[in-house]
């Protein structure tokens, strides 16, 4: 029978931005803000503490997502808690394309195996990864919330994949987040069944750039990050949102919907002041390095 460690665990995992362009489902990056969780064993009863983003929207109770993730991972090692407690300090905004659901199914996969005695032996960070991937449906969040930096993930003989690649030191973002969120399923109902081969053919060569262009030669990220297969499709969700993206494009800066939208990511090689600067009114704007450290616990 498992046992369970004494006294809480902490964890901080950050925001990502998948997508990036036309890595539709497949290229994802890790980026500057991070969530702080923190979780413990109760000898019963369930006890969900949460401040900071989304804080008024998200459930108390057994639906919490960290909570299912927590309890998917404690299956995975035959150790169920008699009581838990979790305690969530959130900083990524909710249904804004910046991995907040990743974010929160990576905490409470790492959260619980940091509460098992022997868990590392029990569960190692392939099996983990892969089953906080199936919790998400897909790997392009969670592959850089668990690992960091720049990941291409994927899908292969049944389980998930996840390689990194580095980033050269000069690629920095800056993230235009809308007032209001659109939810993932809005935005993946909007996407057609099929795509003409042409813009298929398109897509994939300008997804090959863009590794090109994040791993050393940021010269080409504004032609790398052209898409042809979701971020149009997806306007008449967030209109504004493609808007932005339009006018930043036609400036030459390599930008895209972060995620399934809505808010804005955009590239930059240097000074990026001149990009905070154009921040649409009610809009947040955060000028954010690229993570290279995912899902960490703390001491």
């Amino acid at each position: 029978m498992a046992t369970f460690v004494e006294g809480p665990v902490r964890v901080t995992v950050p925001a990502t931005s998948a997508n990036l362009g036309p890595g539709f489902d497949s290229l994802g990056l890790a980026l500057s803000l991070r969530d702080r969780l923190e979780a413990e064993v109760l000898p019963d009863g369930l006890v969900v503490e949460v401040e900071g983003a989304g804080a008024d929207g998200v459930p108390r109770d057994e639906s919490h997502l960290v909570v299912r993730a927590m309890r998917a991972a404690f299956d995975l090692m035959g150790a169920q808690p008699p009581g838990l407690r979790l305690s969530c300090h959130n900083v990524i905004p909710h249904a804004r394309g910046l991995g907040s659901s990743s974010a929160a199914i990576v905490a409470g996969v790492v959260l619980a195996r940091a509460l098992v005695a022997g868990g590392q032996l029990l569960a190692s960070d392939e099996a983990l990864f892969d089953l906080a991937a199936d919790l998400e449906g897909h790997p392009d969040n969670v592959a850089p919330a668990f690992y960091g930096g720049f990941v291409i993930s994927g899908r292969e003989d049944g389980h998930w994949y996840a390689v990194r690649v580095g980033v050269d030191p000069r690629v920095t973002a800056v993230v235009f987040v809308p007032p209001t969120g659109v939810e993932t399923a809005v935005a993946r109902g909007l996407l057609p069944d099929a795509v003409p081969h042409a813009d298929a053919a398109a897509n994939s060569g300008r997804a090959a750039l863009l590794v090109a262009a994040l791993t050393g030669q940021p010269e080409h990220l504004l032609a790398a990050t052209r898409d042809w297969l979701h971020q149009e499709q997806r306007e008449p969700a967030m209109p504004e949102t493609l808007a932005l993206v339009r006018r930043l494009r036609a400036d030459g800066v390599p930008a895209v919907v972060s995620g399934a939208g809505p808010t804005v990511l955009a590239f930059g090689t240097s000074d990026t002041s001149t990009l905070t600067g154009r921040c649409p009114d009610a809009w947040e704007c955060h000028d954010l390095a690229i993570e290279s450290v995912g899902a960490t616990l703390l001491t």
